[in-house]
């Protein structure tokens, strides 16, 4: 038996993204810059991808970049706020994916800016106080945090960050990679400069992404050398990506409250599931909340003699899951984010689960009862 429940890294393509794809894989190849007939027809199909998507987020064609994915389009919002926006400044959070954390490093080594990170509270969400308070400096600043964390689910209220940075005049980018298709966006009525996306997230191809810009920011391309992306980013587009990913998005925003109920629903049953059977469960940051990213459920298991092996051995018993982010897997130091929280304690494993709309019950009775089984407990056992 098969189990995947790390959809947060990755999730299965849909049936109806392969079948829009295939049509540019095998009958329309035309280099979307050449100007005959095969050119134009791709450039006239991203074009109408890119309205598409920005009339998903109520958002205007013009501020819609295509990237490879979300770590290049938070690169291009920090140095382009740094280098053409001349930020010197960043407010961000130990808890960011490493393109936000890495990158605004970098630039603090070299003596470019300064990086402030804000407080956490106990459960880790960003203390907004705390926010409020590095904001008061007459240095230009960039603010950014994620939407919904990857690892523990915590969801960050945008609108009310948007509106201190309007406040303090800083700009506001926000990492939206996993919260992208599983929420609504009205990016008309949130002061937001920059958010992302990463279609291979919400069932389209891996490759792919982009980066909202607000159309009142200026900013030159990172990668030179081509005019392409209304010369935000050169290189000749990803036309098989840029496709599946309007395909995706479309799908998404289609079934966004049936698929908002039924994976939520899932997530809760496996919550219930891990209390009733394993005495002694946790759940980090606040990942079992109702009001957390419904995709994703972080659990501190008991402590166990196969806490070392916990992942090498579900994923004999063919339950594929994570320890953290997909992104640092190959690191050898555990995940930043529950490091940061102090969740990661001697001979507890945590497990990171995440679901999709493919996820079914039986899946999570077969991944509780693995679970259980690895952490010496039977189902229905007393203890």
């Amino acid at each position: 038996m098969k189990i995947y429940l790390d959809n947060a890294a990755t999730t299965p393509m849909d049936p109806e993204v392969i079948e829009a794809m295939i049509p540019w894989m095998r009958d329309h190849f035309g280099n979307p810059s050449s100007t005959h007939q095969f050119g134009r027809k791709t450039k006239s199909a991203i074009e109408n991808s890119r309205r598409a998507i920005a009339y998903h987020l109520n958002a205007s064609p013009g501020e819609i970049c295509f990237t490879s994915g979300g770590t290049e389009a938070d690169n291009i919002a920090i140095r382009s706020s740094i280098q053409d926006l001349g930020v010197t400044h960043i407010i961000t959070s130990p808890l960011e994916h490493k393109a936000v954390l890495t990158t605004s490093e970098l630039f603090q080594e070299r003596g470019t800016i300064r990086m402030s990170l804000v407080r956490l509270t106990s459960n880790g969400h960003v203390d907004l106080d705390h926010l409020n308070e590095l904001l008061q400096t007459e240095d230009k600043t960039l603010v950014s945090l994620m939407h919904g964390n990857n690892e523990i689910g915590n969801i960050l209220p945008l609108k009310e960050v948007g509106e201190m940075c309007r406040e303090a005049g800083a700009y506001f980018h926000s990492d939206t990679v996993q919260t992208m298709c599983h929420y609504a966006f009205d990016l008309s009525d949130v002061h937001v400069h920059f958010i992302t996306g990463a279609a291979h997230k919400f069932h389209g191809p891996k490759g792919c992404g982009f980066l909202y810009i607000n159309k009142s920011l200026k900013i030159k391309a990172q990668i030179t050398g081509g005019g392409q992306e209304r010369q935000l980013r050169g290189g000749t587009e990803n036309l098989l990506g840029i496709m599946g990913l309007n395909k995706a998005m479309e799908v998404a925003y289609r079934d966004l409250e049936a698929h908002q109920v039924h994976v939520s629903g899932i997530k809760q049953y496996m919550v219930t599931q891990l209390k009733e059977a394993l005495p002694g469960v946790e759940f980090n940051g606040d990942s079992a909340s109702l009001d957390s990213l419904y995709t994703v459920l972080n659990v501190n298991l008991p402590k166990c003699q196969n806490a070392a092996m916990m992942l090498f051995l579900l994923d004999l018993e063919g339950i594929a899951c994570s320890g953290g982010s997909a992104c640092s897997s190959g690191a050898t130091q555990g995940s930043h984010v529950l490091m940061a929280l102090g969740a990661i304690r001697e001979g507890r494993p945590c497990l990171r689960f995440s679901f999709s709309k493919n996820t079914t019950r039986e899946e999570i009775d077969y991944a509780v009862e693995k679970v259980c089984a690895l952490c010496d407990v039977r189902i229905g056992e007393t203890v």
